[in-house]
């Protein structure tokens, strides 16, 4: 998940000024002992903010320090989210900690969000407990396979959820969603769903299976993967998926937005080769810089082989501290040649941040180096879903 943050008008107000004041001395402090002092007194003031709803001093501070100390903005942004998806501090007698369990897919058809079946949920409990979390962890699962539009927003809303489905996991049960007037989802090629969880353990004690001294991270990774992948499966017909290493909340939705750059390469590659029945070798990527005020993103524009026109585009965009001394080209070039697309044209023009009036979707970049809207040749045009990624 990036931390992009778009500067607001106006005075940073006494609440504001007071998180800003407290995420600098805890950027510049030489010692522990002071980084405990400076902590405690963040954690205290960031949890009252959360329980008041007061998003705009947490943003509103934020902004102010994306352009004034990076470091202190590091500092604030750790702790808000650590704050957020541990529940403001609420639970005296357990450690509760919001978790996501992100899941890559593709399909040619609508990728599903939808409600979990109680098998299907008490299944997930099993290879979460088995191979995920440490073996004092409570755990509840939401039944409820969110799309990115249906997770909470915000750092409040955030924290007021891990409230409530840490109240199950300290109970030990799942945690049933209400759908009505949730978001309505939309279609794109290739896409993120997530599974959410709350676990709970005794304070101080180990969350995650890694954490023990007979688990690994790869272990768990590779046993979420065919486990929970498996169990997953059903609820994704159609769909091509790869399951994400559950983790804390916040960590797991910006490794999903990290490996989602590459899998929507080699998603987009898979399904042209699939719907225009050729080679990937018969297609042509061309990759070029998109600005606003500063690099945004990158835009790979797929076209045939000796034809013009865009077929298909995909957004690669810029993530963390990420910005143009980062060698992004490279790295989508390599996932192209991985996915044995060899014709590639990287264009270093500074293309305007530019989007079609009529449907909204991006334009992209040509091998003339003019951008334009990506068309699927008429033959295969209904077979397309209608947003790409």
């Amino acid at each position: 998940m990036k931390r992009t943050r778009l500067k607001r008008r106006g005075g940073l107000g006494r609440t504001a000024e007071q998180l800003v004041w407290l995420a600098s001395g805890l950027a510049e402090s030489g010692s522990r002992i002071e980084d405990r002092y400076w902590e405690a007194q963040l954690a205290h003031l960031i949890d009252e903010l959360l329980a008041s709803n007061d998003e705009d001093s947490l943003n509103t501070a934020l902004d102010h320090l994306y352009s004034a100390d990076s470091r202190a903005y590091d500092e604030l942004a750790d702790h808000l989210e650590s704050r957020a998806e541990c529940a403001g501090g609420a639970f005296d007698s357990h450690d509760v900690v919001l978790l996501a369990a992100p899941i890559l897919a593709w399909s040619r058809f609508r990728i599903p969000a939808t409600s979990l079946p109680a098998a299907m949920v008490a299944n997930l409990r099993v290879h979460l407990q088995a191979h995920v979390l440490s073996k004092d962890a409570r755990l509840s699962v939401a039944d409820f396979l969110f799309s990115p539009d249906q997770l909470p927003q915000g750092y409040c809303n955030t924290a007021e959820f891990a409230k409530v489905i840490g109240g199950a996991a300290i109970d030990n049960s799942d945690l049933h969603i209400d759908t009505e007037g949730m978001p309505e989802t939309a279609q794109f090629l290739s896409d993120t769903r997530y599974l959410l969880a709350a676990v709970a353990v005794p304070r101080g004690g180990p969350v995650f299976r890694w954490q023990e001294a007979d688990g690994s991270r790869d272990t768990a990774r590779d046993q979420w993967r065919t486990q929970g992948g498996a169990c997953l499966g059903p609820l994704l017909p159609g769909c091509a998926m790869d399951p994400v290493l559950p983790e804390t909340y916040f960590a797991a939705s910006r490794a999903a937005d990290k490996d989602s750059r590459p899998y929507s390469v080699r998603a987009s590659v898979a399904f042209l080769a699939t719907t225009l029945e050729i080679p990937a070798a018969n297609l042509r990527a061309v990759v070029a810089p998109f600005w606003e005020r500063n690099l945004e993103e990158y835009r790979i524009g797929f076209a045939l082989r000796e034809r013009e026109g865009v077929v298909h585009g995909v957004v690669w965009p810029l993530l963390g501290a990420e910005d143009e001394t980062t060698d992004c080209p490279a790295q989508i070039e390599a996932v192209l040649r991985e996915s044995g697309v060899s014709d590639i044209v990287l264009l270093d023009h500074q293309f305007p941040l530019e989007y079609c009036d009529d449907c909204g979707a991006p334009y992209y970049p040509s091998a003339d180096g003019e951008t334009v809207h990506a068309e699927m040749p008429e033959e295969q045009s209904g077979q397309a879903p209608r947003h790409l990624h």
